[in-house]
């Protein structure tokens, strides 16, 4: 049964997107206890914004406002890649697990630059 309801959830980048969510919440259970107010709430921050401003720009009229919040969502995936080089070199995370979620962010990258692309007004 498909639940889709709006646009932006059949986006490959959105769909991704929650993916990641799932993949950094479920793996913050291991970070030590001293992280739970520092860097576990400012990845889960980073994160979630993500999918949200995909969805949030999904629901602006302007090209203009669309491309903005694509572009939050672009920096915050990369501060999520930051956080979690951050999280591998204190040793929370391991190499391959690092490595794993350095392609997931890459594939929701590049849907995400191409959507953002075809928004822009060509000359």
């Amino acid at each position: 049964m498909n639940t889709t309801i709006f646009g932006f959830e059949k986006l490959a980048a959105y769909q991704r997107a929650m993916d990641l969510v799932d993949k950094v919440y479920d793996m913050l259970r291991i970070f030590p206890a001293e992280e739970r107010f520092a860097l576990c709430d400012q990845l889960r921050r980073a994160v979630v914004s993500v999918p949200s401003n995909i969805a949030e720009g999904s629901g602006r009229t302007s090209g203009k406002e669309q491309v903005r919040f694509l572009e939050i969502s672009y920096g915050s995936l990369m501060e999520v890649y930051c956080q979690m080089s951050i999280a591998k070199r204190r040793n929370y995370i391991s190499d391959v697990q690092f490595q794993d979620l350095a392609k997931e962010i890459e594939a929701i990258a590049r849907p995400l630059s191409g959507l953002r692309k075809s928004l822009i007004p060509q000359p």
